[in-house]
């Protein structure tokens, strides 16, 4: 056993430095950093399999760190995140739409969940082939949200907000520190400040 784990051990180091080689030739260097590629094989994992259907097949080929091919990201320098949270990018379904200049800010430490959208603009009312001014969309830190939830422009959420599976988040809860929830969002409740706090540092 003692063999096989430090055989593994060996392969997983000759993995990484091989992808550290290569993979820069393809993604921006800057995005190849922090909890997921250093001594970690995860993010190589996803650099390999980002290289088939995003660099090759052209699924999201305007983005410059490996993204699953599964989710649509519009304009890539309107989105700003941390880049231990890389994470975000790598399920199903999520759609980043920005492709007009909205912002989509999301915070250190937040949790986005497969099949959620974040929209900075929408149709207009009234003319349905043009669209309203976009608006940025800002989550804190340390969030959670959950899957199939929508988030509309405009909308501020605030540190440590967690928001519930299939919501539909239509206006800011900037406070943070709360549970939202439901069609459309509202606070269902409260979150201990004072253990928030002790847990996250």
């Amino acid at each position: 056993m003692g063999d096989y784990g430090g055989m593994r051990i060996f392969v997983h180091q000759i993995f990484i430095l091989v992808s550290k080689f290569i993979m820069p030739i393809f993604f921006n260097k800057e995005f190849l950093k922090g909890r997921w590629f250093e001594n970690n094989i995860e993010g190589w994992k996803w650099c390999w399999r980002s290289l088939l259907f995003q660099k090759m097949l052209g699924m999201n080929r305007h983005v410059p760190f490996p993204v699953s091919h599964n989710n649509i990201i519009g304009k890539i320098d309107n989105i700003y995140f941390n880049v231990n949270d890389m994470n975000n990018f790598q399920h199903m379904g999520c759609y980043f739409q920005n492709w007009s200049g909205g912002k989509i800010i999301i915070g250190e430490g937040t949790y986005i969940a497969p099949n959620v959208g974040l929209i900075t603009e929408n149709h207009n009312f009234y003319h349905l082939d043009a669209h309203d001014e976009p608006k940025d969309i800002i989550i804190g830190k340390d969030c959670w949200i959950g899957m199939n939830v929508v988030i509309l422009p405009g909308v501020k959420l605030g540190n440590h907000t967690i928001v519930g599976a299939g919501a539909v988040v239509t206006r800011s809860f900037e406070e943070g520190n709360c549970v939202i929830g439901g069609v459309a969002a509202k606070k269902i409740k409260d979150l201990e400040k004072q253990l928030v706090s002790k847990l996250n540092n």
